[in-house]
């Protein structure tokens, strides 16, 4: 087993793929889609945080310090491509298996459809594209982005362009992969994820698109996009949405073929609900919900509880269950119930039968809410 690299802008842009989705992170939008292979998948995906007034480009009005899950312990924070994905003591590295239950957590619990099983949203790029890619390398000259929702330019951050020619340019290569593949229906995710390595290890640069369009020669068209500075914890505006609606960062939460494969995965793992409520707890910023706090809100973490049996589960099912009793999931967006995120990458062609039959005896039931925070309305 080998990780897939391809090379997609010589020398410095490798491309690396993961997970699906589908839905619009227009504010008060609430809806499902469908992913790349053509499953009902979970809607868009991305990012929380984006430093405030950070070298960037956060746009101003962030919020100081995004705190990390009250009481938890710092973690050891993952890499990729040299980066480390946030400091240590972020809340996506939190080790939340000690934490109290979330006040709500039985009324979440049963209004989070308890009997249906996790279902591990990713598989390979080559043939279906399914899954969420990404790519990371550094030196990409800035593109201009056009916004195709009024919206996106009032909740994206800015990156002047040179000689001023605008208010958004981002170094994201042209040939950077779009979720679903260059034929993926024109309404779908089409999220675009560029960690850009200059700055490497501890201020690398993390940018996400939303419904992006097979680019030009005059840039990258699309719906949002966001600027993750990845040394820092300050998050995103409040109110702002990201490439997904709860206005977190995607990659942070993917599971990716090359930790699965190493034994271990550090992180909050990104999950998706139909049904979500006005509000949201940080990391995340914004909500796509409805009117009935009975819903969990956006940023809601969740953790395997430690009394579901996982001898039974081996290899890369086990990484993962172990993970979601450490590190738990995280309320990203509206989607599909329980379809956890992760890479797309030939790597898990051979892994997905075991995967999908092990993971799928997972019930919502067997998750419980934990307090990180209060909740933003």
């Amino acid at each position: 087993m080998h990780t897939r690299l391809s090379l997609l802008l010589a020398p410095t842009l490798l491309a690396i793929a993961c997970g699906s989705g589908s839905d619009d992170p227009t504010p008060g939008a609430s809806a499902g889609g469908q992913s790349a292979a053509g499953a009902s998948a979970g809607g868009q995906s991305a990012g929380g945080q984006s430093a405030a007034g950070a070298s960037a480009g956060g746009s101003g009005g962030q919020s100081a310090a995004g705190q990390s899950a009250a009481g938890a312990p710092a973690g050891s924070a993952p890499t990729i491509a040299g980066c480390k994905i946030f400091p240590d003591d972020n809340p996506w590295n939190q080790d939340v298996s000690a934490l109290p239950l979330h006040p709500m957590a039985a009324t979440y619990a049963s209004n989070m459809n308890p009997s249906k099983g996790v279902h591990p949203d990713w598989g390979n790029w080559s043939t279906d594209h399914y899954g969420i890619p990404f790519a990371a390398g550094t030196g990409a000259p800035p593109q201009k982005l056009t916004w195709t929702e009024s919206w996106g330019a009032e909740e994206s951050d800015k990156r002047p362009c040179a000689g001023g020619g605008g208010d958004f340019c981002y170094p994201i290569p042209l040939s950077a992969p779009i979720e679903g593949g260059p034929g993926a229906d024109a309404d779908s995710d089409r999220h675009v994820l560029y960690l850009d390595t200059a700055g490497a290890p501890g201020n690398c640069t993390l940018f996400e698109l939303y419904n992006a369009q097979n680019p030009g020669g005059s840039g990258w068209t699309a719906a949002n996009g966001a600027v993750f500075p990845l040394g820092t914890n300050a998050l995103r505006p409040e109110g702002w949405t990201s490439a997904d609606a709860a206005g977190l960062p995607i990659l942070p939460g993917l599971v990716r073929y090359d930790e699965v494969m190493a034994g271990e995965i550090r992180h909050a793992i990104r999950f998706t609900m139909v049904n979500t409520t006005k509000g949201y707890i940080h990391p995340a910023t914004h909500h796509a919900g409805k009117s009935n706090p009975a819903y969990p809100p956006m940023g809601l973490r969740l953790r395997l509880k430690a009394s579901f049996d996982t001898s039974a589960f081996k290899g890369p099912s086990l990484v993962v269950a172990t993970a979601m009793k450490k590190y738990g999931v995280i309320l990203a967006d509206n989607g599909s119930d329980w379809f956890i995120s992760g890479e797309s990458n030939d790597g898990w062609e051979p892994l997905m039968d075991d995967l999908l039959g092990d993971l799928g005896k997972i019930k919502g039931q067997d998750f419980e809410a934990v307090d990180t925070g209060p909740t933003v309305q």
